[in-house]
Parts: structure tokens; sequence; C-alpha cells
């Protein structure tokens, strides 16, 4: 199979991160034939090395690369295949020409844990113009696509998090100070932080630097910028920096972290398959209607009461702060935490006995192809 992915980047890394593990996922586990086009290279090369910000075509781990502008290719064919992810719309040029190659034509939608989403799934919408575009829904059930994950994840997963070894070497590989590797290794907890600018981080750290059991909080580059400044004196909390890195280094990163606090979609999915307590950002929308996304997957999600107002809290439209806080300790409360740890571990044996996105959505593809 022949196919074409459209990414617009809204989202920062986000709808980039899932089109390329999706480009990797189709390519490399089913052996399509994939050409990406994205519209912003530069957010793209932030997580993966060697993509080149100013190339018009490029290719990158058997994937063709093309830079999505105002004024496309014309002589890039459509393939058997189109998927636009979220919405994006192909260009006018493209469309018309799908007109004459008649594609299967998918727009894999977002994520979401709302009932509503597996009567939609896989609904076709005719088009004036002849083509038919088809639903695809990630979700948590069977009746949705699944979740996006690679074939042994869980075991190169396992392995190292049995092995402290292999995770010091891991931070130390990622540009940790000394001082700082000493600080996990007396016991400190492990605590990651990728999160949008309005959350309430200073907050979490005034309530991490009270916690009896002292932390190692990690953030990205860029990614809340100043909180050095928010972080109190003393040894129980220390704050360090860690570089932008590619996907499967990010997966890493998250089996090593006790905690992890993530934002968007990709990040999200990849902190569940890191089976450990989980603190999900959800991307704000207009009137706040993304609550009764975060409300929805709150209702599937076996964490105890503790960890969910903490989670509630983070994503609070007013008054986060005071919020996390207070929810934070009751969260780390030994009761409660071995309820939340038992509960992410539950979470990702439950989702990981479903097929993988990649999967149903390339058998989704051939079934539709052959009706063509």
């Amino acid at each position: 199979m022949r196919a074409d992915i459209f990414c617009r980047v809204v989202d920062n890394y986000g709808d980039i991160g899932v089109c390329w593990r999706l480009a990797r996922r189709l390519a490399h586990g089913r052996g399509w034939r994939v050409r990406l086009w994205v519209d912003d290279l530069r957010a793209f090369a932030r997580i993966q090395p060697g993509i080149r910000a100013d190339a018009a075509r490029q290719a990158h781990s058997d994937i063709d690369i093309v830079h999505w502008t105002a004024a496309p290719q014309p002589d890039l064919a459509p393939g058997d295949v189109v998927i636009e992810a979220f919405a994006c719309d192909p260009p006018a040029d493209f469309v018309q020409a799908m007109r004459a190659a008649k594609p299967v034509w998918i727009n894999l939608e977002y994520l979401s844990a709302e009932p509503w989403v597996e009567s939609c799934h896989g609904l076709p919408s005719q088009r004036p113009d002849g083509l038919v575009k088809h639903f695809f829904f990630p979700g948590f059930t069977p009746a949705t696509g699944g979740l996006l994950r690679e074939p042994g994840l869980s075991a190169e997963r396992d392995a190292l998090q049995a092995s402290r070894g292999a995770q010091r070497d891991f931070l130390r590989g990622l540009g940790l100070a000394p001082a700082a590797l000493a600080h996990w290794q007396a016991g400190a907890r492990l605590v990651t932080l990728f999160c949008y600018p309005h959350a309430p981080a200073p907050a979490l750290c005034a309530a991490l630097a009270r916690d009896e059991r002292p932390t190692l909080l990690l953030a990205p580059e860029g990614v809340a910028a100043g909180l050095e400044q928010a972080v109190p004196a003393g040894n129980r909390l220390w704050m360090a920096r860690v570089p932008f890195v590619p996907q499967p280094e990010f997966d890493r990163l998250l089996w090593c972290a006790d905690l992890n606090f993530v934002r968007g979609e990709d990040s999200f999915v990849r902190a569940a398959w890191a089976a450990r307590p989980l603190v999900w950002q959800i991307y704000p929308q207009d009137e706040d209607v993304h609550l009764d996304k975060l409300a929805a997957w709150l209702a599937r999600y076996p964490a105890p009461p503790q960890a969910e107002a903490l989670i509630r809290a983070w994503n609070a439209p007013a008054g986060a702060d005071a919020a996390t806080a207070a929810a934070l300790p009751a969260a780390l409360q030994a009761a409660a935490w071995v309820a939340w740890q038992d509960a992410a571990r539950a979470w990702d044996a439950a989702q990981a006995a479903h097929p993988d996105l990649g999967d149903t959505l390339a058998d989704f593809c051939a079934e539709l192809s052959k009706k063509r």
C-alpha cells in the first residue's frame, strides 16, 4: 500500500508526534510506502534529529517527507490511502487529483474516551464530488481504533524498569549532572514535567519541596520557562533540564520516572505505556469543553480518588495553584500512591490487550481498498 499522511502542526509537537509514530508504524510494521506531508519542519526537527527544516523533500527512516506549503508539488500523485490527521484537509489541487485516483480517504480524529466516538468510528462521509471520507477514531475500547503501540514495547520497557543500572546510564546520557544523578540514586522520586505554559508548575514545585521524600524533577528545555526560580531553597527538590530527544528516548525517560506530568495526546499515550502514575494536562479548548473529554477518560482510568483529584486540579480553569498544592500530598500518601501504581499497571495491561492503532488502521484501509 502507498499512503500519504498530511500533518498540520497546531499543538507544537503533539500533531507531528502522532503522525511520525504512525508513519513509522505503517512503514516498518506493515511494509507500506509512506509519504508524510508536514507544514512545520522546525517542530518536526526537534523530536527527530536529521530532519532538515529547509528541505522541500527528504527521506528519513525509509519514509518520504514533503514540506507541505501553500503551493504543493503538482507531480506527487495520491497513493492508495490518504490520511489527513485531525481534519487538516489536504491541498485543493491534491484533492482534485484524488477524484481521479479514488484512494481510501481517512480522517484520523483526535483521541477521546467519550462514548459517542464508538458510534462514529469508521463512518463514511459521501462528498458531492464522489469521494468518500471515513472517520477513524483512536480510543480505549475494542469499538474504536485503539492506541499506537509498537511490537515489543512492553518487553523493552520492563527490561529498563527492572535495571537500575540501565536507568542510571540512560539518565547520564541525557547530560544530567553528577549531583542530580546522586540525588536520584540516594532515593529521590523521579518526576518528569511536560506541560503547557499555563500549568500550575510553581505550585507543583512548592508541594514537592514540602514532601517527605526528596524529588528529582526533570523538564525539557523551554518547557515551564523560568521554573527554576520557583524551586525553593533546600535539598528536597532538585530540578534539572533535559534536551528534546527522539521519540524512543522520550519513551525511555517516561519509563524511568516514578510520576509523569504530560500534555496533549502523544505524550499522554506514551506515559500510559510507561505503566507508571501519570497526570494529564489536556489541550485547552474554548468554553472548557476539553474538561468533558478529561472527565470521560477519568471515568475509565482506575486511579484512586486522590489521584483523580490531582489530575482535575492540574487542569482546573481557575484556582489551579491552590488546588494542586492541596491535592498532591494526598495523592502521594502511601496507601493512595500504591493504589495509583497498581492502577497504572492495570490500565497498561488492559489497553495492551487491544489491537494497536497501526494494525487496525491498516486492516481497515485494506478492507476498504478491496471494495473500490
